[in-house]
């Protein structure tokens, strides 16, 4: 983008003096006056300069209001003017990684942190920037030492953390113990995941960020009660949290008190109505609670917010027209899951039942449910309901 969009882009929010030097003086009495001489060309005043740090409370504010791609423009500005402004080429990093553009982040952060090597947000930011890149990779074999990297960010992350003042080291560590925990769990290390992330919450007690990390680590290693702790201590932390309250209201519903449940979601989905993941919840617990109506009308809103981020709201979806005998929309959303949500057996094993079954014009597939039940097999080796499903088709 060219200085001259820049420059507009900027316009309303930096303030010169211009309209003092414009002014116009109040008119004299009209006299007779002598011809005037030939006017003289005049060079039009060199532009004023505008600060990086101009750019960079624009980027903020651009990133603060979720609109990425201007934070990028902004910080890109700055970083040009300055390229030695550590919060420049921190803005312009960490909005890198939410367009996606993961190695030009991995090296503006690297870049960062050479230069200013004592700076843990950049550090930080580096190390999610190496996972977001594993996460998001199709082959993740690729980038399996981004993790690698990612620790050895942290560890270094870690003595910078420990040498700041008595009164900011508890939380600066707890931030690093918090990310270590994210790595380990990408790794599949889930004991040292736990380990990290207990490390952090006792740093930072009332962090709920942390809270929520420990419980869904706790969850994926089918430990419900210490989950349900976690999440209701995140709840508690910060009331005002719609994930928070959303996922604990989840767990709730799977714990099987939906009673409880089902207020937790409706709280939640009315705190951020505009949130896919609270919206999205809520029908997820109205579906545990068999309330089909409700569960449809939540769980169509989320995918419209958020039509690429969830596939376990497709999966619920599915769930729905399965049991409506909607057998088409069965698929099409079970396929939408299977596709986005890749490595979970459940949603391969309910695409296979949409295709095993058949009803009114719509034809069972054998072939289809027998690929499906395979790919949960071997997502998940002990996945009995697939093992049966395949035996049925085979």
């Amino acid at each position: 983008m060219n200085r001259r969009t820049l420059g507009l882009l900027l316009a309303a929010a930096i303030l010169t003096g211009a309209a003092a030097q414009t002014q116009t003086p109040p008119a004299a009495p009209a006299t007779a006056q002598p011809a005037a001489p030939a006017a003289v060309p005049t060079t039009p005043p060199p532009a004023i300069p505008r600060p990086a740090a101009n750019y960079v409370a624009l980027g903020n504010f651009y990133y603060g209001d979720g609109k990425f791609d201007q934070a990028y423009v902004a910080f890109r500005a700055a970083a040009e003017i300055d390229g030695k402004n550590s919060d420049a080429l921190l803005g312009l990093g960490r909005s890198q990684v939410k367009l996606r553009l993961y190695a030009p982040a991995i090296e503006t952060l690297r870049r960062l942190t050479t230069q200013d090597a004592r700076n843990l947000s950049g550090h930080l930011a580096l190390a999610q920037a190496y996972q977001q890149q594993f996460v998001g990779a199709s082959d993740r074999a690729s980038v399996t030492p981004n993790l690698t990297e990612a620790l050895r960010v942290l560890t270094q992350a870690e003595a910078i953390a420990q040498a700041s003042p008595e009164g900011e080291r508890n939380l600066n560590l707890s931030k690093v113990f918090n990310e270590r925990g994210n790595v380990y769990r990408l790794q599949g290390d889930a004991a040292r995941a736990i380990e990290a992330f207990r490390q952090a919450s006792a740093l930072n007690p009332e962090n709920g960020l942390i809270l929520f990390n420990l419980g869904d680590i706790y969850y994926a290693t089918g430990n419900l009660v210490a989950a349900l702790s976690s999440l209701q201590q995140a709840v508690i932390a910060d009331p005002r949290d719609a994930y928070n309250r959303a996922y604990y209201a989840k767990l709730l519903a799977l714990s099987g008190n939906t009673a409880a449940a089902k207020p937790e979601a409706a709280q939640a989905a009315r705190l951020a109505p505009g949130n896919a993941y609270a919206v999205g919840q809520y029908g997820v617990v109205s579906y545990l609670s068999k309330d089909a109506a409700t569960a449809r009308t939540q769980l169509a809103q989320a995918v419209r917010l958020e039509p690429l981020r969830y596939p376990e709201f497709y999966y619920y979806l599915g769930r729905l027209d399965l049991d409506g005998g909607d057998l088409r929309a069965a698929r099409e959303n079970l396929t939408r899951a299977a596709a986005l949500g890749s490595t979970t057996a459940e949603y391969a094993y309910y695409l296979g039942l949409s295709y095993e079954r058949g009803a009114g014009t719509v034809a069972p597939d054998r072939l289809k449910a027998r690929d499906n039940y395979e790919r949960a097999l071997k997502l998940s080796p002990s996945f009995v309901l697939a093992r049966e499903g395949l035996s049925r088709v085979r």
